[in-house]
């Protein structure tokens, strides 16, 4: 899920885990994992951005990336251990988009404010995509299993 939507509401999530019966605790865990997930997607744009920087890249338009790319193959490594998900083709915008917000704010020196982050979060949390209607089948679950 995390690939279409970074920021999904605990209504969404409920909707997407039909077969849970849904109380204060696993609502508030999925949204703690959904939190864990974003937290680790900004450390590795955070790292990447900074190695950009190193490297002497000067433009955030030149950071491009692909499904070749190092930070593409990390997440996916991190997310999707076994490649068992198709990988919509947005999560790559979605990366790169990221990726060039993290450049600029600390090329721009944004990055000694304590909130410097708080204004990419709000940009990438308007890119979540539409959940594709499989995610809320039980059936999927189980030909994940049997493909592995």
């Amino acid at each position: 899920m995390f690939f279409f939507s970074r920021y999904p509401s605990s209504t969404i999530l409920r909707n997407y885990f039909p077969d849970v019966k849904f109380n204060k605790a696993n609502t508030a865990q999925l949204v703690k994992w959904f939190s864990n997930f974003r937290e680790f997607f900004y450390i590795q744009m955070e790292k990447f951005a900074r190695q950009h920087l190193a490297e002497g890249v000067r433009n955030a338009e030149d950071i491009l990336v692909d499904s070749d790319s190092e930070i593409f193959r990390a997440l996916n490594s991190h997310y999707n251990r076994n490649n068992q998900l198709e990988i919509p083709a947005s999560f790559c915008f979605v990366i790169q988009a990221t990726l060039r917000e993290f450049f600029k704010a600390i090329q721009e020196g944004k990055d000694m404010d304590p909130s410097w982050k708080k204004a990419i979060y709000k940009i990438i949390a308007r890119m979540d995509d539409q959940i594709p209607e499989y995610f809320k089948s039980i059936q999927w679950m189980e030909s994940l299993e049997t493909n592995i």
